[in-house]
């Protein structure tokens, strides 16, 4: 359960995803998760450092290879999210034509 606190927690997982295609730096990462604080993301860093998922390099922050095991985790999540929306896209046109 300890996991699911950390990963539950907002912008979470959104950083990992982030962090998927190698090393970013915070800025970065700002950048990339619109609307997200510096203060939160520095506390997920600090969490995630932390608990082992990523580490602290020259070129920023990547994950260790117990991270890069979740990120082939969050794969197939990633798959099914994208056939997710896609049907949710086809009911909201169907329900808009009738």
């Amino acid at each position: 359960m300890a996991a699911m606190d950390l990963f539950g927690r907002r912008w979470a997982l959104r950083i990992l995803w982030e962090l998927r295609s190698g090393p970013l730096g915070a800025r970065a990462l700002l950048a990339r998760c619109e609307g997200l604080s510096s203060s939160v993301l520095y506390q997920r860093l600090r969490e995630l450092t932390a608990s082992g998922i990523i580490a602290a390099s020259a070129d920023g922050y990547e994950l260790t290879p117990l991270g890069a095991a979740l990120r082939d985790a969050l794969q197939p999540l990633d798959a099914w999210a994208t056939t997710w929306a896609e049907t949710q896209e086809q009911n909201d046109r169907s329900s808009a034509e009738a």
